[in-house]
């Protein structure tokens, strides 16, 4: 039989049985750098994997997406090693991606800046010895018995509860531990990283993007953290932090409690940026909310409810919305494929978007734009808007935080928050759920529902819109006031199903099939959360449907 290798766009006659390692040393040029997985007809795969049929295959780095997930995952599983090796007995918690790595917690050791620097030094031990990670599929089962003997109830409680048959796990050197995809052959190909101290934790830093030679350096995420931090101490109370506890919640029944509490909880914290907001404009200040944050993050309906809020302090919100000012189509910027870059801030018209604000702070009345997406130039068509006593301009849009988008604004009379759907529930103790993922999944859902836009379009653009995201909303998400933090512990579970059925019908003979791949496995860990108990007011239902708010 015959396999397709698309790095070197030739097929090769197997037997059957080769692995992809063999493979790829049978036909690659000496000294090429060794691949860290594979794509197999578009699925992600380790280089462990056998072939035994015809396939398409294509070598993967860790320059590459998938790649990078592959190493990240295999530089936790080392730490998690080293953990063990020092400290036995010790509870490794990876909590979230942050500050430019990711945050790791010990339960039973005080972290000192000796206590990281050991640890680093046994990870960079363990990278030297050069371990095989063992690949093993074992009936669940027996598979769960493996992790109770090892102490770790949070892999037990998952997957007594998603009650597969057959369960993937690893090895390493004897220590057993699972992730939701493959990890590298060896831990002498995942040399590259870094441990820093950080508030009381420390940071799991992998490569750079930009030099994959280096590990990437911290960068200040104070607010960030801290929001964070105000989640986690929240689940904690509610008794659920991980995917498993969330099941065994579901499956008792208290899923509407937690929707409850959950939902309440962002009604206080709302609640509370709307007393700020007063409390600066009785001051003097804080006529202008600017709202920002990246995609599907829930900025739209965070600024619905924050309006209602600010409406019970007895201020009048008056909504501008940044794509009016947008510039005529052909002054677009253009993006690195010559295509219209409609997230750069420069798409915007920023002199007349200042001298409208202005304007209006001083006490005139505008003129005020609509932009004409269909014939892409603004037009003025007689809508007037003047700020009166008690009104406060609340403006919703990807660049608020930027200094230069109200550069000609005195500070004291912006109020900046920044929305993320900061997730902290994580699958297990070793697994989180990524941010990214979180909206890509509310993104897919939202797109398809009110953009005809299919699951697979949406994939396709979502390189390009975290491009946009990490060139111009993330270098100044620290410049918010405060954080709002949109993610709502229970919504993967809600979504599931409705991402699911998009994801499941999605074509495997295209690139973006692995990414579908990868997010149905990672949905396949939660129980479903019926709809019916998500109130209309839900920051949810701006992309489930269901709103009481109009979009």
């Amino acid at each position: 039989m015959e396999v397709y290798l698309k790095n070197f766009d030739k097929k090769v006659s197997v037997n059957g049985g080769e692995s992809l390692m063999n493979l790829w040393r049978a036909n690659a040029s000496a000294g090429a750098a060794t691949p860290i997985c594979a794509k197999v007809n578009n699925k992600t795969e380790p280089l462990c994997y056998q072939v035994f049929a015809p396939k398409q295959v294509e070598f993967i780095g860790v320059e590459h997406p998938s790649g990078r997930r592959v190493y990240v995952r295999s530089l936790s599983m080392m730490l998690y090693k080293a953990v063990t090796e020092l400290y036995p007995g010790t509870e490794l918690k990876i909590c979230h991606s942050i500050a430019g790595g990711y945050l790791c917690k010990l339960q039973g050791v005080e972290v000192t800046a000796q206590v990281v620097s050991d640890l680093e030094a046994a990870m960079h031990s363990i990278a030297e010895r050069d371990i095989e990670f063992v690949r093993h599929e074992e009936l669940t089962r027996d598979v769960i018995e493996i992790f109770r003997r090892q102490g770790l109830a949070d892999k037990v409680a998952l997957f007594e509860t998603i009650h597969e048959l057959y369960t993937v796990y690893y090895t390493l050197d004897g220590l057993a531990d699972s992730y939701y995809g493959p990890l590298a052959p060896s831990t002498g190909l995942v040399s590259t990283f870094a441990l820093r101290p950080y508030h009381r934790g420390f940071l799991l830093m992998p490569p750079a993007r930009a030099n994959l030679s280096e590990p990437e350096q911290p960068v200040a995420h104070d607010k960030m953290y801290a929001a964070f931090r105000d989640y986690v101490d929240f689940n904690h109370i509610i008794g659920v932090s991980d995917v498993g506890s969330l099941n065994r919640s579901t499956l008792a029944g208290r899923s509407a409690d937690l929707i409850n509490v959950a939902e309440a909880l962002h009604d206080k914290k709302i609640a509370a940026i709307a007393d700020e907001i007063a409390r600066r404009y009785a001051e003097g200040g804080a006529r202008i909310v600017l709202i920002a944050g990246p995609s599907s993050s829930g900025k739209t309906t965070t600024a619905k409810r924050l309006s209602i809020y600010l409406m019970t302090n007895l201020l009048r919100p008056k909504m501008i919305s940044l794509d009016d000012y947008f510039v005529n189509r052909e002054a677009t910027p253009r993006d690195i494929d010559g295509d219209y870059d409609f997230e750069s801030l420069y798409a915007l018209d920023l002199e007349q978007f200042n001298a409208d604000l202005n304007a209006l702070l001083e006490g005139r009345e505008i003129d005020m734009p609509t932009y004409n997406f269909t014939l892409g130039k603004r037009q003025y068509l007689g809508n007037k808007l003047r700020l009166d006593p008690h009104d406060v301009l609340v403006i919703e849009g990807i660049h608020g935080l930027n200094p230069e988008l109200t550069a000609s604004i005195e500070e004291r009379m912006k109020f900046r928050v920044y929305v993320s759907a900061l997730t902290t529930l994580a699958i297990d103790d070793h697994n989180w759920v990524p941010t990214t993922d979180n909206r890509l999944l509310r993104r897919i859902v939202r797109d398809h529902k009110y953009r005809g836009t299919s699951a697979l379009e949406t994939i396709k653009r979502w390189p390009s819109v975290r491009r946009g995201e990490e060139r111009w909303i993330f270098p100044y998400q620290e410049n918010a006031d405060v954080t709002f933090n949109s993610s709502l512990i229970f919504e993967l579970a809600v979504m599931k199903p409705y991402a699911d059925e998009l994801l499941r019908n999605f074509p495997n003979d295209v690139p973006q099939y692995a990414e579908a791949y990868r997010l149905r496995k990672f949905l396949s860990y939660f129980i479903p959360i019926e709809i019916n108990d998500i109130p209309p007011t839900s920051l949810l239902r701006e992309f489930l449907g269901g709103s009481s708010f109009k979009y």
